[in-house]
C-alpha cells in the first residue's frame, strides 16, 4: 500500500517526537542541551556534502556528525578549554564547513530544506531510519536505562559502584547522535533540537521521577509534533516551525502548573553492577 504524502509526514512527526522526547531525557539530565544544539548544526556540512555528491543525506549527515563529535571530545580533554568550548567550536566549524562547500562546487543545493527541514517531503526511507532508531533507543534504555539515569544524577556514586561513566557517557552520545540524525530531514539542522529539548524539559518540570520522564517526554513530543504538523497544514506555515513553536510553549505552560518539588528524584543506583534493568 502506498502513502500519501501527508500520511507519511504524520507518521514521521509521531515517530520523530516519541524519539525526540525519549532521548531527550538523557539531554536534560545529563546538562547536554548545547551540545545537542552543536551536534545538530554538525550534520549541516554532511548533509551539504551528500546533496553534492549525490549520495544519502543522513549517511552523510552521520559522517560528520561522528568526525565532529570525535574532535569535540578530544578539545574538551584539553584542560584549558572544556565541553562548552569544544561544543562552540563544533556548532561554528560545522557551519562554516557546509557553507564553503556549497559556494565552493557552485552546485545547486536547497540549503534552507536542511536547516529548517521538510517534514511533508519525508519518503519510506525517511520512516524507516527514524523507526529504526527508535526502536534501538527504547532496546537501549530498557537494557541500559537504570545505569544512564544513575550516571546522570550522580556520577560519583557511579564510579562507586564499580560501573564506568565513561561507558555510559559514549552510549548517551550515540542515542542523542543518532536521534539527530534521524529527525533531521524532518526538522533540519536548527529546528531539531527544539523537538529534542522541549518535551523533556517540560516532562520534568511536570514529573517526580526520572523513570516516569521516560514515558512523560515521548508523550510530549508526538503531541507537540502532530499539533505542528496539523497547524501546518491548516494555515500553510512552516511545519518545522509550527513544530518547535508549539514545543517551546509547552514548556512555558509546564512553568505555570504549580510544583511540589523543584527536582526530579534520582533514579535509585543498581543493585549490583551487573543489574541493567530500567524500573
Amino acid at each position: 500500500m502506498t502513502l500519501d504524502y501527508f500520511t507519511r509526514a504524520l507518521l514521521e512527526a509521531v515517530l520523530a517526537g516519541a524519539l525526540a522526547g525519549l532521548v531527550g531525557v538523557l539531554v536534560v539530565l545529563r546538562g547536554r542541551a548545547f551540545f545537542t544544539m552543536s551536534l545538530t548544526h554538525a550534520t549541516f556540512p554532511g548533509a551539504v556534502l551528500a546533496a553534492i555528491l549525490g549520495v544519502s543525506i543522513p549517511l552523510g549527515a552521520a559522517a560528520t556528525a561522528v568526525a565532529l563529535v570525535l574532535v569535540a571530545t578530544l578539545i574538551g580533554r584539553i584542560p584549558t578549554q572544556g565541553s562548552a568550548v569544544a561544543s562552540g567550536i563544533m556548532l561554528t566549524a560545522g557551519f562554516a564547513v557546509g557553507s564553503f562547500a556549497e559556494t565552493a562546487t557552485h552546485v545547486p543545493v536547497d540549503v534552507g530544506s536542511f536547516l529548517t527541514g521538510t517534514i511533508l517531503a519525508t519518503t519510506t526511507a525517511d520512516l524507516g531510519l527514524t523507526a529504526a532508531v527508535l526502536v534501538v533507543a527504547i532496546a537501549v534504555l530498557a537494557v541500559y536505562g537504570r545505569h544512564l539515569l544513575f550516571a546522570s544524577f550522580d556520577e560519583t556514586g557511579f564510579r562507586a559502584a564499580g560501573l564506568k561513566p565513561a561507558r555510559a557517557e559514549a552510549v548517551s552520545l550515540a542515542l542523542i547522535a543518532a536521534t539527530v540524525v534521524a529527525i533531521m530531514p524532518a526538522l533540519g539542522a536548527i529546528l531539531a533540537v527544539g523537538l529534542i529539548v522541549a518535551p523533556a524539559a517540560a516532562a520534568r518540570r511536570l514529573v517526580r521521577s526520572a523513570t516516569t520522564m521516560l514515558w512523560v517526554a515521548p508523550l510530549i513530543g508526538i503531541a507537540c509534533a502532530v499539533a505542528g504538523l496539523l497547524v501546518s497544514r491548516a494555515w500553510s506555515v512552516s511545519a518545522g516551525g509550527a513544530i518547535t513553536l508549539i514545543a517551546a510553549a509547552v514548556v512555558g505552560l509546564a512553568h505555570l502548573v504549580p510544583q511540589r518539588r523543584t527536582v526530579v528524584e534520582a533514579v535509585p543506583a543498581p543493585a549490583a553492577a551487573g543489574s541493567v534493568v530500567a524500573s
